[in-house]
């Protein structure tokens, strides 16, 4: 155990238990996530097949409703492109539609054009916004093969940045870069893609930078920044005429405690979108799977649209035992 010498010296917090109140129909809203009961609308069979272009060019015989379909198979149950294939034939079987089943080939090729489905806005007022980020493995070789037989090129990854919705657990904004890319630096690419208002916006401490306040107050001119300042950070030049945000958590952290400015702040709230990005590995896997940047962005975006798939058909309601 890490630092086990100064254990009897740091302070230890007791974990809060909960209890779900809706378990019956949480534990059902489970199994149903891995339901293989499929139904086809008779929108979706007339739009299966691409609509004819009207520019020069070979004619697509898949829409994008045809492709998409067959990627939210892929990312539900890790399957390959192959078996993805043979699925989506064996359920138009099962159901006895005479619909055209994208090859393989199709499927990898159409990933990078594909049209990505729309993430769900928000209904109501303005949203409270979770932002975190995390890292999802490259295809490569393996564990095993790395320790026989060595490997050629450096292995890596790329990070997956969220924003989430603190009200309804919804993922509004996504971004995808390289693994070298600054976290504050998505501030303003998530807050491109949330059309209505913003309340707050809540991070880590990396987000405890001067360009995150400049992009939010940019956008939302009202929004609050909720991102703890460095243990060494100093109140700026007009913090005793004009304090800013960040000048004020300073403040209360120097008078309350950094536990009671969390409180205050509702800054706790950001372990939500922890839990999203540990669901987002547990339910789609740690890695992606197509090599190309245009194709990991639609599996980024179909993986988006998968969790909120999942997040419709029930959500724990819990509450704490004293």
């Amino acid at each position: 155990m890490p630092y086990k010498a100064n254990a009897a010296r740091r302070h230890h917090i007791a974990r809060p238990k909960r209890r779900v109140t809706n378990w019956a129909a949480y534990d059902e809203a489970l199994r149903q996530r891995g339901s293989l009961t499929v139904w086809v609308s008779d929108e979706a069979i007339e739009q299966w097949k691409a609509a004819p272009r009207t520019t020069p060019g070979g004619q697509p015989h898949y829409s994008d409703l045809a492709i998409t379909t067959a990627l939210m198979l892929r990312a539900v149950f890790r399957l390959a492109l192959r078996q993805t294939e043979g699925l989506l034939a064996s359920i138009l079987h099962l159901l006895g539609l005479d619909l055209p089943v994208p090859d393989h080939s199709t499927i990898a090729r159409r990933a990078r054009t594909v049209t990505l489905p729309s993430v769900p806005r928000s209904s109501g007022g303005p949203i409270h916004l979770l932002v975190d980020s995390t890292g999802l493995k490259l295809c490569g070789p393996g564990e095993w093969l790395i320790e026989k037989h060595g490997t050629r090129k450096r292995r890596s990854w790329h990070t997956l940045h969220i924003g989430m919705d603190a009200g309804t657990s919804r993922i509004v904004a996504v971004t995808l870069t390289e693994c070298g890319v600054d976290d504050a630096s998505q501030v303003g690419p998530l807050l491109d893609q949330i059309p209505g208002p913003v309340a707050s916006l809540t991070g880590d401490g990396a987000y405890d930078r001067s360009g995150v306040y400049a992009s939010v107050y940019e956008r939302h001119p009202k929004a609050a920044v909720v991102a703890p300042p460095r243990s060494d950070a100093v109140l700026s030049d007009t913090a005793a005429t004009a304090p800013s945000q960040r000048d004020r958590h300073i403040q209360m952290i120097a008078q309350a405690g950094r536990m009671a400015w969390q409180r205050a702040s509702s800054y706790n709230k950001r372990a939500g979108v922890e839990s999203q990005m540990a669901r987002w590995k547990g339910v789609l896997g740690g890695a992606l799977r197509f090599h190309t940047d245009q194709a990991q962005t639609t599996e980024v975006a179909i993986g988006v649209a998968v969790l909120n798939r999942m997040l419709d058909l029930g959500r724990p309601n819990s509450v704490r035992v004293a």
